[in-house]
C-alpha cells in the first residue's frame, strides 16, 4: 500500500477519489478506476476504503482491514492506490472526507468517483448539496442504476451543472459544482455476488497499461 501522509502535502497532481466499502474490493472498482484515469486524465485514483458507511448495514460487513487487504490486491501502487486515509482521519460521512483531504492537499485537483447507483441514492448522503461545491464528481454506469440515476432526485437538480462526457478530460479544473456522466463499459461484478458466492471475483480484472496523463 502506498501510503497517503495524514496531514497532507503540497503536492501538484490529479486524483480521482472513489471511496466506498470495498466489502470486497473487486473487478468493477478496478474497471471505475482505470476508466476514470483515461477519460479524466488522471494522475491518480486513490481507492478510499470507508471505516464505515452510514447507509450501510453492519451486517455481513467484514472488518476493515480486511477490506482494505482487498482494495490492494486490485490497485497497483502507483496509479491506483488503496488507501486507509478515510480510518485515520476518522471520518465516516463522505463530506467531512474531501473537506479535510482539499485541507490538506492544497494543491490538488481532485474529482469524485461515483457509480451510477450512488448518484440514485446521492440525497441520502448527509450533507449532498455541499459535497457538489466542494468537488467535481464523475459518475460511472452500473448495470440497471443508469435510468434510476439520470432520473433521480440529485441528477433533476443538479441539471444545470451537467458537463458532457466529452468535456471529461477537463473535469478536474472545473470549479465546483460540475458533473458529468461517463460514457463506458459496465461490469456487472458487484460486491454483494461475490459474498453470495463465497470469495473474491478479479474476472476480467486484468491491469491494462494505462498511458501517462497530459497536462
Amino acid at each position: 500500500m502506498s501510503t497517503i501522509p495524514t496531514y497532507g502535502d503540497k503536492r501538484r497532481t490529479r486524483v480521482g477519489l472513489l471511496g466506498g466499502s470495498f466489502n470486497p474490493a473487486h473487478s468493477g472498482h478496478l474497471h471505475i478506476a482505470q476508466e476514470a484515469l483515461r477519460f479524466l486524465r488522471l494522475n491518480q485514483v486513490w481507492l478510499m476504503v470507508s471505516p464505515g458507511n452510514p447507509l450501510k448495514s453492519k451486517k455481513n460487513m467484514a472488518p476493515f482491514f480486511q477490506r482494505l487487504e482487498s482494495a490492494e490486491k486490485i490497485a497497483d501502487g502507483k496509479r491506483i492506490v488503496a488507501t486507509d486515509i478515510e480510518y485515520r482521519l476518522r471520518q465516516r460521512f463522505t463530506v467531512k472526507t474531501i473537506a479535510e483531504l482539499i485541507r490538506r492537499f492544497p494543491n490538488v485537483e481532485f474529482v469524485w468517483l461515483m457509480g451510477a447507483d450512488g448518484l440514485a441514492n446521492f440525497t441520502r448522503w448527509k450533507h449532498w448539496r455541499k459535497i457538489v461545491r466542494l468537488i467535481p464528481i464523475a459518475v460511472f454506469p452500473r448495470p440497471e442504476n443508469v435510468i434510476p440515476a439520470l432520473h433521480s432526485a440529485a441528477a433533476s437538480a443538479l441539471k444545470k451543472y451537467y458537463r458532457p462526457s466529452r468535456e471529461a478530460y477537463i473535469l478536474a479544473r472545473q470549479k465546483p459544482p460540475a458533473w458529468t456522466f461517463l460514457v463506458s463499459p459496465q461490469m456487472k461484478i458487484s460486491s454483494t455476488q461475490i459474498r453470495e458466492a463465497g470469495g473474491f471475483c478479479f474476472e476480467g480484472s486484468e491491469r491494462k497499461r494505462i498511458p501517462p496523463p497530459r497536462r
